[in-house]
């Protein structure tokens, strides 16, 4: 493996440990996943906060190139019902990981995923999506609720229920 293919695959094991186990993980148990000694790993990533950085920006990035697609989706309802399910999906398969990206380092880009999420909303309600008098907190509060969700099975469930509620 040369040195970029070292960093992702680093990248990837990490993100998949601290996605499981939470982003307190050593960096010797991640190195020990990944196949690699953690001098490796520090060759890389000097600290597991900089690991970390690198595993939660992917994420920033992956959440910005969904609601993109999601604004760009002509079916409101279908870009706001797939937002909804995707947000359920992560928060139960990568719990180890939203708390992490609830920190400071990350505000700037949570005010903008908030912002294009809101934009989706209004999007939804003036096209007639949502039932009358739902609002843009209305649908916040229910996309926090499925955070109380621990499984997949009951994050889907939850998810189908709070969407029924909203949707017109």
């Amino acid at each position: 493996m040369d040195a970029e293919d070292n960093r992702r695959h680093l990248v990837a094991v990490a993100h998949a440990a601290f996605a499981q186990d939470g982003s307190g993980l050593p960096v010797r148990e991640i190195a020990r996943r990944a196949g690699l000694a953690p001098a490796t790993v520090h060759r890389h990533f000097p600290s597991r906060d900089d690991l970390l950085a690198a595993v939660l920006d992917g994420q920033v990035r992956r959440c910005e190139r969904q609601l993109r697609a999601a604004l760009a989706d002509p079916d409101s309802r279908r870009a706001l019902t797939r937002t909804f399910h995707r947000f359920g999906e992560w928060q139960v398969a990568e719990r180890g990981l939203a708390k992490a990206l609830s920190g400071a380092a990350f505000a700037g880009q949570r005010h903008e995923h908030a912002e294009a999420f809101a934009r989706l909303v209004e999007r939804a309600g003036a096209e007639g999506v949502l039932r009358p008098r739902v609002s843009v907190d209305d649908v916040r509060i229910a996309l926090t609720a499925i955070t109380s969700a621990r499984a997949l099975p009951a994050a889907r469930q939850l998810t189908r229920v709070l969407l029924t509620g909203l949707l017109a």
